[in-house]
């Protein structure tokens, strides 16, 4: 399927597939495209505005919905206006639904609000820990901006996306800043790459399990079934030991070794050199060795 681009409507959000047809010049030729430029595009709820993330391309069938909505043109000057005027208006309405959420005592926090390109639609985007009844907020809200209302609930992890902020890195969080879909984590992640558990240093500012604790999770994971475990006795080219420590990434495992005259000697060997009895491991009992304290089940979606 030729001809489709690639466009996103958030810095970080997901790509949509749209047919380039119409963005054509006089002469019948695809008018150029880079990366970032923008673009208005036909979408579900009417003309959209969004920016390349992908220039003309070919994607497999199976990759795309069909049929395509079109690309319908390069942003021109006005759209950047329109769009300017849009986020001017959602940050005046921010005010708004608050007093109101006040009004009717309800248990939501907004996070974030816009409106749709050409003005049919407010759409704002809220967290709470439980069901809340919004249908009054709504009636209010539709007559006081004139235009459908949307209040869209979402989890802790999208709050922390639209929000952004510093992650304990000390860089921008990867949700907010590139990712474009929430991966699977889970505390066996965390495990495998023998960090901490303490639920100060595995979690994000979300409150949940950190995202780039699956960055790395295949290599740890192929590694970790070509390594010796903890205590295992081993045999080295200088005697038999017990490990004490394994480094997933350079591959070395740090051996005690017992000397005939019982000294003891610490002395690091690529696991190339090593030799030890290797057990079948079942996965399941592994994940469940160590009972999870409340906290860190708290990290858990």
């Amino acid at each position: 399927m030729p001809n489709i681009i690639g466009v996103k409507f958030k810095p970080a959000g997901k790509i949509y597939y749209f047919s380039s047809e119409k963005l054509i010049d006089s002469d019948n030729n695809y008018i150029p495209l880079k990366t970032d430029d923008a673009v208005i595009v036909e979408t579900a709820n009417g003309l959209e505005y969004g920016k390349v993330a992908l220039t003309y391309t070919d994607i497999d069938d199976s990759e795309v919905s069909s049929p395509l909505k079109p690309a319908i043109r390069i942003a021109t000057k006005e759209d950047e206006k329109q769009v300017e005027r849009n986020a001017k208006k959602a940050k005046d309405a921010r005010k708004v639904i608050e007093e109101k959420i006040k009004k009717f005592n309800l248990d939501m926090k907004i996070t974030d609000i816009e409106y749709t390109f050409t003005g049919n639609k407010l759409i704002f985007y809220f967290t709470s820990e439980n069901r809340v009844d919004f249908r009054e907020l709504v009636k209010e809200l539709a007559a006081i901006f004139k235009t459908r209302i949307e209040l869209r609930q979402i989890g802790i992890r999208d709050q922390s996306k639209t929000l952004g902020g510093i992650a304990p890195c000390g860089r921008a969080c990867c949700c907010s800043y590139y990712l474009s879909d929430f991966e699977r984590v889970s505390i066996k992640m965390a495990k495998v790459q023998g960090l901490s558990l303490n639920p100060a240093k595995i979690s994000g500012l979300c409150g949940r399990l950190m995202c780039c604790l699956s960055f790395e999770n295949e290599h740890y994971s192929e590694t970790a079934k070509e390594m010796p475990k903890i205590n295992t006795e081993v045999k080295t080219p200088d005697g038999k030991g017990n490990v004490l420590n394994v480094n997933m990434l350079t591959k070395m495992v740090t051996v005690k070794i017992i000397k005939p005259e019982g000294a003891e000697e610490l002395k690091d060997f690529p696991v190339a050199l090593l030799k030890w009895e290797k057990k079948k491991v079942n996965s399941k009992a592994e994940d469940d060795d160590e009972p999870l304290s409340d906290e860190i089940k708290e990290l858990l979606d």
